[in-house]
């Protein structure tokens, strides 16, 4: 494993994703795999932290999800740019080959079931809460997070410093069409 993640405690977790970056979504199930990106997800609740993700039905890692029970949430960043957008236009069931042609390179972290994506700047492990109306209607799963991690050279003592750290760990943002942007720069404190 990286020696630059860290476990972030779960109370902290939501400060992952509360800023609205694009995710990578992970799932395993029967020895397969895949990942995929999506741009809306949210944190939903603190004790225990939860959030939300919309994930297409065609979608072959919501399949995954639904099968296993269990999905990773990652925050790319701009040094995955171009992976972001490549696992987010091919899909599993049109390429077996998504993962290894997308350059996507997995790891594992002891006790958890999950394909973690390598090179990201946080991961949240997740247990699927069921919502059968919700995954139905509105493409909508809710998530239970069991573990987080983050890169500790941008997120550390439960805030991110992506002031400081190298502008290739800045997250990203899908703004639409294939375009994205990276976090900007922090503002001052308002009085």
């Amino acid at each position: 494993m990286n020696s630059f993640i860290s476990p972030v405690p779960l109370d902290k977790a939501y400060r992952l994703i509360n800023h609205g970056p694009t995710v990578l979504v992970s799932a395993r199930h029967d020895g397969v795999d895949d990942v995929m990106a999506a741009a809306w997800c949210c944190a939903l609740d603190f004790a225990p932290p939860k959030l939300t993700v919309v994930l297409d039905k065609s979608s072959a890692t919501r399949r995954l999800i639904e099968q296993s029970g269990v999905f990773a949430i990652q925050v790319p960043n701009v040094a995955l740019l171009r992976l972001t957008n490549a696992v987010g236009g091919v899909s599993l069931n049109d390429a077996p080959d998504k993962l290894a042609r997308c350059g996507v390179e997995l790891f594992d972290i002891e006790g958890q079931p999950l394909p973690l994506v390598a090179g990201c700047s946080a991961w949240l492990s997740c247990r699927l809460i069921t919502e059968p109306h919700n995954q139905q209607a509105y493409d909508l799963f809710i998530g239970e997070v069991t573990g987080a991690w983050a890169d500790d050279r941008v997120f550390s003592n439960g805030r991110w410093h992506f002031e400081d750290a190298n502008p290739s760990l800045r997250s990203l943002h899908h703004v639409a069409g294939g375009n994205f942007y990276a976090i900007g720069e922090p503002l001052a404190e308002l009085p």
